[in-house]
């Protein structure tokens, strides 16, 4: 009886009447020991069980229970974990994370722990070292990627329940930084790795992290800027604690002159260069000069110097960032609404503000981040690409000083400080992919899995406010974990754009975009593949009329002509073709490029009317199972397009080793099959017999799964009825035939 419990085999027993009382024993018995055989959990280095308790129920479907899950409830120093007394079903695929399970939430991610007494009708919001004086029978975790987890209490023990409870709040507010998981995580794994591979290092981190001048020398050489350089007064962060030791300024100014203009700006915060336009045009960002006396003498030297390194010496354009875009209480406050309604609000922008070449803000760490990057992001196509973005990321968030640490409230010390800042860039990336969904190499994936890496505390990139809190708090850690002065930190530290810390290769393939067309296209000619460059010259006015949903990677036609200038017509009345009308500049060139053919590689103009703006459904939606469409979203195009592009591929490696025809032998492609993990796409090509249709695993929220994470106690009377009532239209404007 006991073996074939525990070796899932089927089994039957034959038992007299009489006896029958004696069998409800020992099942009962047989099933509590094999309920404590399966709630084995498996520890990192450096973690431990702080409590748990047994016997809890994580509520699934809210109106019946019926398929609720029992299990056992865990708070480890890294996470709060369940896991379930019987296997849940198992899924053909969904995104598996190497750190987190799928009842795992890390204690980092926890937004609110409220505990309920349904008996006494009280409901208390636990924070660190707070007392209950209540027995729990329900805990409610709201987590800041929208995922709200409901246990209940119903036959677990009172105070075994109100203990895991405690630990779970307690933990998830840490009194010092030291105290989360990723520093103890990761010294033991730097000494486990040092013991296994002799001190050397076992990975290489393509993306640049632009903490050394070779990092900062590639980008200037990269962007043309022959008129800038790399300074290093910085250095040991002896002018300003929120810059990068190393910055680049424009040749004509002395390192001399620079310490003298750093006094008169907040924190010492020295205008720091971002990116240059191929036309010798610079966008630089900076703060607020301090006294308003010197502002004009010192920041007139400084603009000149830009002007300077323009090629026709053209004047700077300034644009202050505080009267234009709110502030982060705004952000904050709008995202809360946001949030609570799924509901988008209007959110107009100004043209104007994307093309200056001076952003200035009161500390230059927050808005500034966001514009300077999605500037960025349209004018140059590197920033397009997986590891361009990467690379903006570090430059122009981490390394320019974004809090992380305070807008992401990691420490729980300051509401006030929170914002959603570095979301709100990731939702206005999502809307141009979605606007221009073959100009981006990555996918909405990878945007949401970058946002839920900010919760994750195993890597440095979204802890600190700054590369010198970074620094500090590091060379205490080593000096705590034994490591030798000097050694790199990113060996025990990674950033995030290590992804093998989170994902397998096979996982890492959701990140890469079927559709994107970058720089050059590969062909193959006499057996040789070769490069296919596209010009101005490959665009013709067939595309104009092209019945296609997508053309030119531009949804529903919005690529056309036609199109373009309709559009053109709302945004501005103007843009007629009344010649009597005086144009300003910024309307003569709004006309000029949307009259043009679009180029992938070109300038991205996003589409700001309301009718433009929608809502970025995988990420805030993928916890509503209301919202969950079998078979539909926009994974239906994802799963078809990444199968073609895997067929090419492969139909191009075969045509790449064909040898070509012989006298005597019938020519024959060489076989060519790599191995799927080496494959670019997360779905292989189907073989000839093989079914074409959809598999029944794919939802519109794939790769996440929406079980066991309630969204709300009821949908109805809500705000989301009315909006998940048109759920059923989602399916007939995004699937295949529609999309691709």
């Amino acid at each position: 009886h006991r073996l074939s419990i525990f070796d899932r085999q089927p089994f039957r027993l034959y038992i007299f009447p009489k006896y029958y009382y004696i069998f409800v024993i020992a099942n009962k018995l047989c099933k509590v020991f094999f309920f404590f055989y399966c709630m084995q959990h498996v520890l990192f280095p450096g973690e431990i069980v702080v409590n748990e308790v047994n016997f809890v129920r994580k509520c699934i479907n809210n109106e019946n229970g019926h398929d609720d899950l029992w299990g056992k409830l865990i708070c480890t120093n890294f996470k709060v974990s369940f896991i379930p007394q019987e296997d849940p079903p198992k899924q053909n695929a969904h995104l598996s994370h190497l750190l987190l399970a799928e009842h795992d939430v890390a204690l980092t991610c926890l937004d609110q722990v409220v505990t309920v007494n349904d008996a006494k009708g009280k409901k208390k919001v636990l924070g660190s070292n707070q007392k209950l004086k209540f027995n729990p029978t329900e805990l409610i975790l709201y987590c800041k990627d929208l995922r709200i987890i409901r246990f209940c209490f119903d036959e677990a023990g009172p105070e075994s329940a109100k203990k895991v409870c405690l630990a779970i709040a307690h933990y998830a507010h840490p009194a010092d930084l030291h105290l989360l998981f990723g520093f103890e995580y990761q010294g033991r794994r730097y000494h486990e790795r040092k013991e296994n591979t002799n001190g050397k290092k076992t990975q290489i981190i393509t993306t640049p992290v632009y903490d050394c001048p070779s990092d900062w020398d590639r980008e200037i050489k990269r962007t043309g800027a022959t008129e800038w350089r790399v300074c290093s007064i910085n250095e040991r962060y002896n002018v300003s604690q929120s810059l990068p030791e190393y910055i680049v300024v424009p040749a004509s100014l002395a390192d001399q002159d620079l310490r003298q203009f750093a006094n008169c700006y907040s924190d010492n915060r020295i205008p720091l260069w971002c990116w240059n336009h191929p036309n010798g045009s610079a966008l630089v960002r900076m703060c607020n000069v301090a006294d308003p006396i010197a502002q004009k003498k010192f920041e007139q030297r400084i603009f000149n110097a830009i002007t300077k390194s323009h090629p026709t010496c053209s004047e700077v354009i300034k644009l202050d960032l505080e009267k234009s875009l709110p502030n982060i209480l705004d952000i904050q406050s709008a995202f809360c609404k946001f949030r609570q309604s799924c509901v988008i609000d209007p959110f107009e922008e100004s043209e104007e503000r994307w093309f200056s070449f001076v952003i200035t803000e009161e500390e230059d760490r927050d808005l500034n981040c966001a514009v300077s990057s999605l500037v960025q992001l349209m004018l140059d196509p590197h920033y397009r690409s997986l590891s361009g973005f990467q690379s903006l990321v570090q430059k122009e968030w981490v390394m320019a000083g974004h809090r992380f640490l305070d807008r992401c409230n990691h420490l729980k010390r300051n509401d006030k400080e929170e914002c959603p800042l570095f979301l709100l860039f990731l939702d206005c990336v999502w809307q141009m992919i979605n606007q221009y969904p073959a100009a981006f190499e990555f996918t909405e994936t990878y945007l949401t899995v970058l946002s839920d890496s900010m919760w994750i505390p195993v890597h440095g990139t979204f802890l600190f406010n700054s590369c010198l809190q970074r620094t500090q708090h590091l060379t205490e850690f080593a000096k705590t974990k034994a490591i030798p002065p000097g050694e790199d930190q990113s060996v025990y530290f990674p950033p995030v754009w290590e992804w093998s810390q989170q994902f397998s290769a096979k996982e890492q393939t959701l990140f890469n975009n079927p559709m994107y067309v970058g720089k050059s296209v590969a062909r193959v000619q006499n057996g040789e593949v070769k490069t296919f460059k596209r010009t101005k010259k490959a665009y013709s006015a067939s595309v104009k009329g092209s019945p296609a949903s997508v053309v030119n990677g531009l949804r529903d036609g919005e690529g056309t002509l036609s199109r373009r200038v309709s559009f053109m017509s709302e945004l501005k009345p103007e843009f007629s073709s009344v010649k009597d009308v005086v144009e300003s500049p910024s309307e003569r060139f709004f006309r000029d490029w949307f009259s043009r053919p679009f180029d992938q590689q070109g300038l991205l103009l996003p589409l700001l009317l309301p009718s433009h703006i929608a809502v970025w459904k995988l990420f805030f939606l993928r916890w509503v199972p209301e919202a969950c469409i079998p078979k539909g979203g926009t994974v239906t195009a994802y799963h078809k397009l990444c199968q073609l592009v895997d067929e090419i591929e492969m139909l191009q490696c075969q045509l790449k080793h064909y040898k070509g025809p012989s006298p005597c032998i019938t020519p024959e492609p060489s076989p060519c099959k790599p191995h799927s993990v080496q494959r670019r796409m997360y779905f292989n090509a189907c073989s000839a017999d093989e079914s074409p249709s959809l598999p029944d695993f794919l939802t519109s929220s794939f790769p996440f799964t929406p079980v066991g994470n309630l969204c709300r106690r009821s949908t109805l009377g809500t705000p989301i009825t009315k909006f998940l009532n048109g759920a059923k239209i989602w399916l007939s404007t995004e699937t295949l035939n529609d999309t691709v």
